[in-house]
């Protein structure tokens, strides 16, 4: 059976997408555990993808293919977990701010926190004020992502973290930024609980605001 989730992070980690769902039925059809999949296979690889990624080992096309081929491998084992689903490590929103309609960054980042065990619901591009609100009410999720790519949006990130204070949320939800413009200093300046450099470290830092590190 090791040999099966040794087979399968390899695979992620090497980024075989073609092979993958083969791999993942094959160790399913011989008993494996779904849950055992997930966590020692497919979220093991991701973890060894973020290290590599953050140490310059690999770049951002391979950590990209591992994301999706790891992805593929979830979308076999989820059917034949108990309920449907799978324990979450957290739920998270992830969102490029109004005005903005960069999301290559902001995708991957959302692969690799899927890849972590993270619930993640990626509301997309250009999300104003109002609505980004509005699905944090709705979701409750413990941490929410926002992402600039544009010198001009950035002060968005600002007007979510103030419109959260004033509507009584802001001590219940964590916020991450991150993008080309942002730095530790801006994330500091505008009060957001942590700012990711790429997306390992977004990773690492939503692990810590849940309390679930590897």
């Amino acid at each position: 059976m090791a040999d099966h989730l040794n087979t399968i992070k390899d695979a992620v980690i090497g980024g075989k997408h073609a092979e993958i769902k083969e791999l993942v039925q094959k160790a399913l059809d011989e008993g494996l555990d779904p849950g055992g999949i997930i966590n020692d296979a497919l979220i093991a690889a991701m973890d060894v993808v973020g290290k590599d990624f953050g140490s310059g080992k690999i770049f951002v096309p391979e950590m990209l293919v591992a994301a999706m081929t790891m992805k593929a491998g979830l979308e076999i084992v989820k059917p034949r977990l108990a309920g449907g689903a799978s324990q979450s490590r957290g739920t998270i929103i992830m969102a490029t701010v109004k005005g903005d309609l960069h999301d290559i960054g902001k995708n991957l980042v959302t692969m690799m926190l899927e890849g972590a065990g993270f619930k993640v619901f990626d509301l997309g591009v250009d999300l104003g004020v109002d609505k980004l609100i509005e699905q944090v009410k709705a979701l409750n999720p413990d941490v929410l992502g926002l992402s600039a790519l544009l010198t001009t949006t950035m002060s968005e990130m600002q007007k979510v973290i103030g419109e959260l204070k004033a509507q009584g949320l802001r001590d219940r939800i964590k916020v991450l930024v991150g993008g080309a413009p942002v730095d530790q200093a801006f994330a500091d300046k505008i009060g957001a609980d942590g700012y990711g450099a790429n997306a390992a470290d977004a990773v690492e830092l939503a692990r810590r605001f849940t309390g679930t590190h590897a």
